[in-house]
Parts: C-alpha cells; structure tokens; sequence
C-alpha cells in the first residue's frame, strides 16, 4: 500500500500537548492520525460528538419563555416602547 502525506496546521502547544498524550498511551502523533481516519472511514462519521457550547438563550426553559411571550403579543397583551439609543463610553 503506497502512503501519502497529510499535513494540518495545529497550534504549537495544542500539537505538543498531543504529542505528549501519543507518547503518554503507547502512540506515536502519525499512528493516532490514522486511527482517527480508519474510525471515519469504517464508520463513515467522525467518531466522536461534535457540538457547540451552550448559547443561554437557546435553553429550553428561555426558549419556552420566548414562545409564551409570542403567544402574549399576538393576543394583544404586548406594549409598544420606543427605542432608546445609549451612547457607548
């Protein structure tokens, strides 16, 4: 099987930090690497969870405030204010 070279740009510390896991369980940087591309390929997925930090106002419980308030304003219940501009310092 002929090999081919991958390159990726990494931060230096985060690339030392690996090295030194890939060293700390056996591993060298280039056998980690193809690990992690076997699992892609024989799972086709990354094999982990990707996701985002939590954004606070995607949170079920503000979310469901949103919502009730909707249903309040298109029920009438809601009071019109003019925009007030404040100068940043």
């Amino acid at each position: 099987m002929a090999l081919a070279t991958l390159t990726a740009r990494v931060d230096e510390k985060d690339k030392a930090s690996f090295d030194a896991f890939c060293s700390n369980v056996g591993l060298n940087t280039s056998t980690a690497i193809n690990l992690f591309v076997k699992a892609v390929l024989r799972e086709n997925r990354i094999p982990f969870e990707i996701g985002q930090t939590a954004d606070p106002f995607f949170s079920e419980a503000n979310i469901a405030y949103v919502k009730k308030s909707v249903q309040e304003l298109k029920a009438g219940k809601g009071t019109a204010h003019e925009l007030i501009e404040v100068d940043n310092e």
